[in-house]
């Protein structure tokens, strides 16, 4: 399997962004790839496109929207942690676990 030169990952990556009409997760850029990629190496470079300014994760900020607009912020953590897969809980209880470790 031959190496990639260094950036060109990234390129195609914000080449599929900037076609969407809309933010993309990343198993659906890994999609529009087509490149057969792990979706964790895709997660990857879209943290490393955010870190250098050139993409933008949205999901954090529409969680804040919802928060921020409704007068029951617990009620409504409680639904969305209610309608997470077992798999999804775990990962978020071990990210609230890091929290309270540092």
């Amino acid at each position: 399997m031959s190496r990639r030169p260094d950036g060109a990952l990234e390129n195609d990556i914000m080449r599929v962004l900037w076609r969407a009409e809309r933010p993309l997760q990343p198993a659906e850029v890994n999609e529009l790839l087509g490149q057969g990629l792990a979706y964790t190496t895709v997660a990857t470079v879209l943290g490393r496109l955010t870190a250098k300014g050139l993409a933008e994760r949205t999901a954090g900020r529409r969680i804040a929207e919802v928060l921020d607009g409704t007068p029951d912020r617990r009620e409504a953590l409680s639904w969305f942690v209610g309608g997470l897969s077992a798999k999804d809980a775990r990962a978020l209880r071990g990210l609230l676990d890091g929290l309270d470790e540092a």
